[in-house]
């Protein structure tokens, strides 16, 4: 294999990774990604010591130490774009060397868990409550556009998904990636089992009508009733669907787990839920 190309791993000046602006020794075993910058510090907050703290654009990164654990906490910001620029950087910090630019011999295994904010489509999923995205349905595409999407995929599901909620051709086709069974196994004991549609926007993607119409206006209703042998949909949110599959191809660790803060069947919302997020953030820092 030829040395990877300057145009194709973009380093900065201090041999730092172009958007996230950290060195591999920066980057700990077990990464917590967080949408929002701010929550950097809050999950940080949690740590008896910092090694440093970065920011760039909408990356802030900070790696520390957790009752004596290395842990890099990093921001993504929203959507699944952002969620491809963070994973392949994660992984070139992990498995390339940046010297020779050359795969390394030996593959490190990464750790990642997403905590994020979500909204369900269930009537019996109470605000406030933390669903694991067991399997995430990629509405987004991104997928799409590496080898191996059609051995990530659970294929007998997505065709049944496609037929039930009557997909659109111009839409992206989506897939649907698995979670670690490592990380399903050490969150379970107090999250909700989810199969979560990952959206690639916030208002039209997730079935939000302000003043323009819906391409599919039946959109919620027909994934609340969606079953599939025991799964059925449970939430909305933005990035899992990457995270989960690009991390089964990179051969990671990942799963997102997301605190319910909206009730879309109910049309409830809970708008004061950092005391739960907060609790989701030290629950799963004492987990992995």
């Amino acid at each position: 294999m030829n040395a990877i190309a300057p145009s194709e791993l973009i380093l900065n000046s201090d041999g730092s990774i172009f958007h996230l602006h950290i060195k591999p020794s920066e980057l700990a075993d077990t990464v917590i990604l967080v949408g929002d910058p701010y929550r950097v510090e809050l999950v940080s907050s949690f740590f008896e010591s910092k090694e440093f703290s970065r920011a760039s654009r909408e990356f802030v990164t900070v790696t520390g130490r957790y009752k004596g654990k290395r842990i890099t906490v990093l921001s993504t910001g929203i959507g699944t774009d952002n969620i491809d620029i963070v994973l392949n950087e994660l992984d070139a910090l992990a498995n390339i060397d940046f010297d020779t630019r050359m795969p390394k011999a030996e593959h490190r295994r990464l750790k990642i868990l997403r905590i994020g904010t979500s909204g369900s489509i269930q009537a019996d999923i109470p605000l406030g409550s933390y669903v694991l995205s067991h399997i995430s349905i990629g509405c987004d595409g991104l997928l799409n556009w590496y080898q191996g999407r059609e051995k990530i995929t659970i294929k007998a599901m997505e065709e049944a998904f496609v037929k039930h909620v009557e997909w659109l051709p111009q839409l992206p086709a989506p897939y649907f990636a698995q979670a670690s069974t490592l990380l399903i196994d050490a969150l379970k004991d107090f999250t909700v089992p989810g199969v979560t549609i990952s959206a690639s926007g916030f208002y039209g993607p997730q079935g939000r009508v302000l003043r323009l119409p819906l391409a599919m206006p039946n959109m919620i209703s027909k994934f609340e009733s969606f079953r599939f042998e025991n799964y059925r949909i449970t939430n909305f949110e933005m990035e899992g669907s990457a995270i989960a599959g690009l991390a089964v191809l990179l051969g990671h660790d990942a799963a997102t787990v997301c605190c319910i803060i909206a009730n879309r069947y109910l049309k409830d919302s809970e708008p004061n839920y950092n005391p739960f997020i907060k609790k989701l953030i030290e629950l799963s820092l004492e987990r992995i």
